[in-house]
């Protein structure tokens, strides 16, 4: 039996918000991942189906800060290519590559900088959404003519040789959303009451979200909101087993989860985001602004380790970025002929990317690897 909660869950009268109501009166309530995952990813009306300059007036990322850093993954990507031998092929595969930022910014650089890793390099910019990929393929034209980069709406089926890297990807896959009632987990689901979207918990909608807690051995305090990123679990441990061999580099916001769920996230780590401004309206105009919660570390782990994925190495995005800037004193900040000025603005992107009150402790890099224990990787070393 479902049991409402006291909550503004109103829900502006869009033609998606229309379209929710209609579904859910037909089939029933939706589990919470099912509402976001439609939010985020419905092939008409999803946020991320949406052209990625409306993305600009709601949230940036790291790739939006400076080109250094593409220009430094692309010399750990170099490194990671050089550990495993220096194949003849190396498969760069890019989940949630939006319009190919990241991507043209690894490739121009590795085209001048790294030749040698460029001409093995084979990048796939992967991106569902069909205006996002049209776009990046644009981005993308010039490597991909010269053979070295492809877009695609999913990973390869194998990569042989090569490394699966993501950049806030992690973060905007649909969760679960719990409450624990008591001694009892109930589970947070979206119905219509007096003709609005609004939520109301039940039992869960599978056991797989009790053992997702329990095999991290957390037990969430009454009253404690959580969520649980069932489809992380899934997609790791699929793309684990697609990958032959090399390295897993995932770069997210978040923690593990004895922090994640600990009493300072009683509300849980869920938020809405539009026009730069965080918010718990879940159920304002949805596929209008981003539905996103920190990333579970632990469970990145756990679940890819059963999939054959070794860490290698969890660290702040800080200590992984100074590393690979030290290692060649600062040069990638700079382009050739800049000024003085223009060179002290190049310093000061650079802080905004390593900054312990922003971006470079709120953010991790996690580093796992299948086939190259060995490896000595320059952004994981100690600063």
């Amino acid at each position: 039996m479902h049991r409402p909660v006291n909550r503004d869950a109103s829900a502006s009268e869009t033609p998606f918000a229309r379209e929710l109501v209609h579904r859910i009166v037909a089939h029933g309530p939706l589990t919470f991942a099912q509402y976001m995952e439609a939010c985020l990813y419905d092939p008409r009306h999803g946020y991320y189906s949406r052209r990625e300059s409306t993305r600009f007036a709601d949230y940036y990322t790291s790739v939006d800060v400076h080109p250094v850093f593409g220009r430094l993954l692309a010399r750990q990507l170099a490194e990671i290519w050089e550990s495993l031998g220096a194949p003849r092929e190396f498969t760069l595969a890019e989940p949630g590559a939006g319009v190919g930022r990241l991507a043209v910014n690894i490739l121009d650089f590795a085209a001048i900088h790294l030749p040698r890793f460029y001409r093995a390099l084979r990048y796939v910019a992967v991106e569902q959404g069909a205006a996002r990929r049209a776009a990046l393929e644009a981005t993308l034209a010039e490597h991909r003519a010269a053979g070295h980069a492809a877009s695609s709406a999913e990973l390869p089926a194998e990569i042989p040789t090569g490394c699966i890297l993501s950049n806030e990807f992690f973060d905007a896959l649909p969760v679960h959303r719990v409450l624990q009632h008591g001694p009892e987990l109930r589970e947070y689901y979206v119905n219509v009451i007096s003709g609005r979207l609004a939520e109301e918990t039940g039992a869960p909608s599978s056991p797989a979200i009790e053992e997702y807690f329990r095999k991290q051995k957390i037990t969430l305090q009454p009253g404690q909101q959580a969520e649980a990123n069932l489809a992380a679990c899934d997609w790791i441990a699929n793309a684990a087993h697609r990958l032959r061999r090399g390295a897993m580099l995932t770069i997210d916001y978040g923690h593990g989860a004895r922090e994640l769920y600990n009493e300072l996230h009683m509300r849980g780590t869920m938020l809405a985001y539009r026009a730069h401004r965080a918010g718990e309206d879940y159920y304002a105009s949805p596929g209008e602004q981003d539905l996103t919660a920190h990333v579970n570390f632990t469970a990145l782990e756990l679940w890819g380790g059963e999939a054959g994925l070794e860490t290698l190495g969890h660290v702040s995005q800080s200590r992984f970025l100074l590393a690979l800037a030290r290692a060649n004193d600062f040069a990638d900040l700079y382009d050739p002929g800049q000024s003085a000025a223009e060179q002290a603005r190049a310093r000061q992107q650079f802080t905004a990317l390593i900054h312990p009150e922003g971006l470079g402790e709120t953010f991790e890099v996690l580093v796992q690897q299948k086939g190259m224990p060995a490896a000595n990787l320059t952004g994981l070393r100690d600063l």
